[in-house]
């Protein structure tokens, strides 16, 4: 089997499916990682006092809240460009010589032959993944909890 057939062989059995595979969970950690952080803020916002005019409050129950991100969309992109070359090379040439001297006769021949194979191969590929993370609005349960913490805030001012 010729050398270009087994790197052309090589270079298409590129593993497309574990790389989609692998952005995925990628993402997904991600997205986990970016929710975790989100409720740590929170957290820390909890248990942020803050002083106004006497009252001692925490930043949930002023109205601020933590931002919440999201994946939109991924692209994983890969380029594959390869050339190949086989050349064979073949050269005969042959000579024949006479010389007369004195009357004797003198012939000589000769004969030249060279062959080539080459082979010539060159691969390139790129590849690139993006992402695109959005900003969105606190989820709806949790804006919920913390209007219930603010109004019960302001209950206890009013007590």
């Amino acid at each position: 089997m010729s050398e270009t057939v087994s790197v052309t062989r090589s270079l298409v059995s590129a593993p497309l499916p574990q790389i989609i595979e692998r952005l995925g969970l990628a993402i997904a950690q991600a997205q986990s990682a970016l929710d975790s952080n989100s409720v740590e803020v929170a957290k820390q916002m909890a248990e942020t006092p803050v002083e106004l005019n006497g009252e001692t409050y925490n930043l949930l129950t002023l109205g601020f809240a933590p931002s919440f991100y999201a994946f939109t969309e991924a692209t994983v992109e890969a380029k594959l460009s390869f050339s190949m070359s086989e050349t064979t090379e073949t050269s005969v040439s042959a000579g024949v010589t006479a010389r007369v001297n004195y009357g004797v006769v003198m012939v000589a021949a000769s004969v030249d032959v060279s062959y080539a194979r080459k082979f010539s191969v060159s691969a390139e590929g790129t590849s690139s993944i993006a992402a695109r993370l959005v900003s969105l609005p606190a989820p709806e349960a949790f804006s919920e909890v913390l209007r219930r913490l603010h109004d019960k805030g302001l209950q206890n001012q009013d007590d």
